[in-house]
């Protein structure tokens, strides 16, 4: 284990690949249940790969509206009998933490072939619904109070990031203007239209600093991937996609509230040395967008920029599609919409889609490597959960 991370996992043994991926529509105004978004994603990414229900016997589910359904009775309605199931409960971290111990079972012989799934019916009244429930220190010491749910929390984040650091709302604009003119090349994003500079920094204000281009859309939707063994894989004539290494943090930091650094910042040096790649080796990078501060704290505890210096090194780095960083090449959150717990999950489904070089218009040329984080579970002013991990093409 590497001394910089004493609580480093032992690496993948490489036996385990991702070979499919699905996307449901989105629906601005969900159009479906929950139950229903879960199912299509599964259908989908089974057919992109030539696998069916039968062929499946692991299953992980991310939702925050499933329940009281869960990962027993979703296999109930796809007729799958299971060796091995995941309920994530890190909210935005969870897809990507899914991914981490799929492969972990696959390795050790519990499962053959994983489906991981995160879908849910969201829309705008059923986020504020639930984030005024989200959990006992958001419901009993927050929203009785006014703090504004998620909108409050960022808003501080925020603040103190450019009290701190000096960070701009230009900097912070560039990566949203970025994602739309990558969304617009998505024929599934519901944000399309070209957005100016101009725009993000003149939009209504909903939580100062926070404007309307900094908050996601509530939606409707699902995401899912296929992971397999490279014996399946083998059989299956479809690019193979390696875990090469990853990393997952829950409550760090936990004598502090506003956090302006994260968990990656810890696990993200033996990440990088167990892919045996460097920060310039990553053709993108999917990250978790609830808010464009988010992704520049992500940056700085990727390692891609010192601390504080997220700011600078989007305004100095080319990160299109043909960049040197293209960032969120599909859109993200912020330009294609939040699906609930599936927005923790569309920037490993976009990953894969890339990487097995089917990502149509926005393909990113030459794409052989990736980094997808995950983000989540915002407890009393923090995100308690972080992950991320790193693919590569056969």
């Amino acid at each position: 284990m590497s001394p910089r991370d004493p609580a480093a996992k032992r690496p993948f043994e490489g036996n385990a690949v991702i070979v499919g991926y699905g996307q449901t529509t989105y629906h601005k105004r969900p159009e479906w249940s929950t139950l229903q978004y879960c199912i299509e994603a599964v259908r989908l990414a089974l057919d992109s790969c030539g696998l069916s229900n039968d062929d499946v016997d692991g299953l992980g589910v991310c939702s925050f509206m499933l329940p009281p359904d869960n990962t027993a009775t979703l296999a109930e309605h796809l007729g799958m009998t299971l060796t091995w199931g995941y309920l994530g409960t890190f909210g935005g971290a969870a897809q990507v933490i899914g991914l981490q111990r799929a492969v972990r079972a696959i390795e050790a012989g519990d499962a053959e072939t994983v489906v991981l799934v995160a879908a849910d019916a969201y829309s705008v009244s059923a986020h504020v619904s639930l984030m005024d429930d989200f959990n006992s220190g958001m419901r009993e010491y927050l929203i009785p109070y006014g703090m504004g749910g998620a909108n409050g929390l960022f808003a501080m984040l925020e603040q103190r990031h450019r009290y701190e650091y000096g960070t701009t709302r230009e900097q912070l604009g560039k990566l949203a203007v970025t994602q739309r003119r990558n969304a617009g090349l998505n024929p599934n994003a519901l944000l399309r239209e070209p957005m100016t500079i101009e725009d993000y920094l003149n939009a209504r204000v909903i939580c100062d600093p926070i404007r309307l281009y900094d908050c996601v859309l509530p939606c409707g939707g699902g995401e899912a991937i296929v992971v397999t063994n490279v014996e399946r894989a083998r059989t299956l004539n479809r690019p193979a996609i390696r875990v090469l290494a990853g990393g997952e943090r829950t409550n760090y930091g936990p004598d502090k509230l506003v956090l302006l650094d994260a968990g990656w910042r810890e696990f993200a040096p033996t990440m990088f040395e167990q892919a045996g790649l460097s920060r310039s080796d990553i053709d993108m990078v999917e990250l978790y967008d609830d808010y464009p501060i988010m992704e520049l704290i992500q940056l700085e505890g990727l390692g891609f920029c010192d601390r504080g210096q997220g700011g600078a090194f989007v305004e100095e780095t080319d990160i299109s599609l043909t960049g040197t960083l293209p960032i969120n090449t599909g859109g993200g959150q912020l330009s294609c919409g939040q699906s609930g717990a599936g927005g923790g999950a569309i920037g490993l489904t976009e990953a894969v889609m890339q990487l097995q070089g089917e990502a149509g218009e926005r393909q990113v040329p030459n794409a052989r490597t990736a980094l997808v984080s995950g983000f989540g579970m915002v407890g009393y002013v923090k995100g308690l959960c972080q992950s991320a991990v790193i693919l590569a093409t056969e």
